[in-house]
């Protein structure tokens, strides 16, 4: 883990601050000329039966879908972080403050996602559909125990910055709009994966082991939940793609399509975050052996 503080935090948190419409948009409209997501992120380039419009296409779609996941989940991740300042609304005023900041963000950051999506509609083809409903998903994961949210949160944010250092940053052939909404995100994101290594074990000091053992299982369903998501959204982006595109593909190619489009989309959302060195040492640190491999086991289907 990073040896920084909630102090630290606040400071970073000043001195990236930046506007949704001076700083990031500018103005600018999508070019959809180019790629949104880079090949490390959406696999496309693993689709050789495809030419290379129908692979921007498809970046495209998966860029879109990738947009929306993240406005999505940033609805529990801010109404989870909201609830736990409450521990520290007669303590720590410096964490109090970062914390209230990391919220500020997040909602920012919501709006963010919700005025690029008409953005993106207006240039592409009718038919996409986001399938998962905010509030929902939202509600469904706060019904767990905060420490198994919060190992969910922590794996997000640190696939977060991941995906945006090691792909989408070194990519000089992506829409410069739509790299830019992930350079601005990722730069506020740096200190929420920070401040979630901190509380998640300030949470885990609380529990008994078998509230802990419980919270295992807890963490282990919302993977398999988020499991589900992904396998009817990319299969809603397989369809979109296939019949807005116009393409037309023999009955294996569409499998292989369907098959590889999942796979992306587990590799984005989970395993890119849950084999993050970062969150192998924070999750490593809180759970027991069997613990972890009862973790690993579940998540050994989804390879």
């Amino acid at each position: 883990m990073q040896k920084y503080d909630y102090a630290k935090c606040i400071e970073i948190s000043k001195r990236v601050r930046w506007d949704i419409d001076k700083d990031v948009i500018r103005g600018r409209p999508f070019d959809f000329s180019k790629k949104f997501l880079p090949d490390g992120i959406s696999k496309v380039d693993r689709f050789d039966f495809l030419n290379e419009e129908q692979k921007r296409f498809l970046s495209q779609i998966q860029g879109r879908t990738y947009a929306n996941m993240f406005g999505f989940v940033e609805r529990f991740i801010t109404a989870k972080i909201l609830e736990i300042t409450r521990d520290h609304w007669l303590d720590d005023q410096v964490a109090l403050e970062a914390l209230v900041r990391f919220c500020d963000e997040e909602l920012k950051h919501q709006e963010l996602f919700r005025r690029i999506e008409p953005m993106m509609s207006s240039r592409m083809p009718a038919g996409y559909r986001f399938l998962p409903d905010p509030n929902q998903v939202a509600a469904a994961v706060l019904k767990n125990s905060t420490w198994a949210v919060l190992g969910l949160i922590l794996e997000i944010e640190l696939f977060t910055q991941e995906h945006y250092k090691q792909t989408i940053e070194p990519d000089e052939n992506l829409s410069e709009l739509y790299k830019d909404i992930f350079l601005f995100h990722w730069k506020e994101e740096t200190t929420h994966a920070i401040m979630d290594e901190l509380e998640w074990p300030r949470e885990d000091r609380k529990l008994t082991d078998a509230e802990r053992d419980r919270a295992v299982d807890e963490l282990i369903g919302i993977v398999a939940d988020v499991d589900g998501i992904l396998q009817l959204q990319s299969g809603s982006d397989v369809d979109y793609f296939l019949k807005a595109g116009g393409v037309s593909l023999r009955p294996e190619e569409i499998e292989i399509l369907r098959s590889g489009v999942l796979k992306a989309y587990r590799w984005q959302y989970i395993f890119s975050g849950v084999e993050h060195p970062r969150y192998q040492a924070a999750i490593g640190a809180l759970v027991s052996d069997a613990q972890a491999q009862r973790i690993r086991q579940a998540l050994a289907p989804l390879l």
